[in-house]
């Protein structure tokens, strides 16, 4: 305590000038926000699958999917090496983060730009340009752009979430079930507010005019992110040097300690197919309520009602589930992960699974979409969690990087093979949605967590850290981190 006190003494300007940027509430609620782009955007594109796939790819379900697959692929490849270069350039997050952002704001520029490609393509909708894309076949030019800027795309938010989650992970490790569950919920807000405002404006602009618009927005915040992120991995860094130097071969036998951890091995199937049940939902669900709801941009009367439904249906999803996730990362630290998780999937198995014989109503299935949401997006963070219970400190990003890799490589060929089943009947997406939460739950079931560490030293250290705000700016952090 006394070496923390000893760096928590600056001349007046300097605490002024860098304590605002290194409090806790600007370090969470800008972290946060940076993730609620990131969800904004990708679930907005989300929204207009059955534009694209019908308008740009000649009604092809399989290209449609594939692009989500595209994603998962591209997420998978870079996150484990990205996981291991991010524990190891502690010192240069707020960079990797600034150049995240804006090659994220590129990545969408390019999917744009692919919507342009087709003949006749305008700002605004108009029946003259549905009628004549739609007697297209599927764009070669176009969809090679879809692929390109997806990849980006997908490398920019996978990167973006090694450091942010790490050193939110490091900063609060007492608290660390909550805190990243926070973290989701900024993450869920975009979710919610990106399909909403794209099913909006969809009845006026065309897809890629909106899509064009939303990519000059993470362009734009790469520089906001690098003032307020600039050093954020400092202090990881001078955690790291206190301990045994840290090389990079270190950081390799240290990641091989965490390779051969079996707990490990079992909460990464666990999140990898509850990954694949995910992506292969949300995917595909789009399509069913074009398809069999009826909720389309085509026809004079109804347009602007269906694509606001449209839009609201995959934004309530997330909705529901805001206040539901920091509630359950909050009992998971108190209860234990697995008191939280089991049931949890329970319920998402046992609701997707009402949707194949009652989903073909759109009142029903508002009503179980909002039900689905209580849980879709709230256990994630408590799988991280988990898994971060079980690792050491130095392997942070590390941890991150297995597992968004082991749930990508699950996840990759979801889409594929969600598309492929609902082209035979579209009632088989929910049906392959249970069975992969099950298949889940029975892993999950039988591997040995640890207790949470919330203790009654950790409520009384919470309560001093708390103390410690109002007299130091940033002490919580300090004391989190440790």
């Amino acid at each position: 305590m006394a070496h923390q006190h000893h760096h928590h003494v600056p001349p007046p300007v300097t605490e002024g000038r860098t304590g605002f940027r290194r409090g806790a509430a600007f370090i969470i609620g800008g972290l946060t926000s940076g993730h609620g782009v990131f969800h904004w955007i990708a679930q907005s594109f989300i929204v207009v699958l059955p534009e694209v796939r019908d308008l740009l790819l000649g009604g092809s379900v399989i290209a449609v999917t594939s692009i989500q697959t595209t994603r998962e692929i591209m997420s998978g490849v870079v996150s484990l090496p990205g996981g291991v270069l991010t524990d190891t350039l502690r010192r240069y997050w707020g960079w990797v983060m600034a150049v995240c952002m804006a090659l994220f704001g590129v990545g969408w520029l390019l999917m744009a730009a692919a919507g342009w490609q087709v003949p006749g393509s305008a700002w605004l909708t108009s029946q003259e340009t549905v009628a004549v894309s739609e007697s297209s076949s599927l764009n070669p030019a176009g969809y090679a752009l879809l692929i390109v800027g997806m990849a980006i795309v997908a490398v920019a938010a996978s990167v973006w979430h090694l450091p942010a989650m790490a050193a939110l992970s490091s900063h609060f490790s007492h608290r660390r079930g909550s805190v990243l569950s926070f973290h989701g919920v900024g993450g869920n807000v975009g979710d919610v507010l990106g399909p909403v405002l794209t099913g909006l404006l969809l009845a006026t602009l065309t897809w890629q005019a909106i899509i064009t618009i939303y990519a000059a927005v993470p362009i734009f915040l790469a520089f906001l992110v690098f003032w307020a992120f600039r050093d954020i991995g400092e202090r990881a860094q001078a955690a790291a040097d206190e301990q045994p130097a840290n090389t990079m071969r270190m950081q390799i036998e240290e990641t091989k300690i965490l390779v051969r951890n079996p707990r490990m091995w079992g909460i990464t199937l666990v999140a990898g197919l509850r990954g694949m049940a995910y992506i292969g939902f949300i995917t595909v669900l789009p399509l069913y309520l074009a398809d069999v709801l009826g909720l389309t941009s085509g026809g004079e009367s109804g347009n602007f009602a269906n694509l606001f439904i449209r839009g609201s249906l995959i934004g309530l999803l997330v909705l529901v589930g805001i206040p539901a996730s920091p509630i359950t990362g909050y009992l998971s630290d108190r209860l234990g992960r697995k008191l939280v998780l089991v049931p949890a999937m329970i319920a998402l198995a046992v609701i997707t699974l009402l949707m194949a014989p009652f989903g073909d109503s759109l009142a029903v299935m508002f009503g179980l979409l909002a039900a689905l949401g209580l849980f879709l997006y709230s256990d994630q963070p408590i799988l991280t969690a988990a898994a971060m219970d079980i690792v050491r400190e130095g392997t942070a990003a590390t941890t991150l990087g297995l597992m968004s890799t082991s749930r990508f490589i699950f996840s990759a060929a979801s889409p594929l093979i969600a598309g492929w089943l609902y082209e035979f009947d579209p009632d088989n997406l929910f049906y392959y949605t249970a069975a992969l939460y099950v298949a889940a739950i029975v892993i999950l079931i039988f591997i040995p967590l640890p207790r949470p560490e919330f203790s009654e030293e950790d409520h009384h250290e919470h309560h001093h850290d708390h103390g410690d705000e109002h007299g130091h700016g940033h002490e919580d952090e300090g004391h989190g981190g440790r």
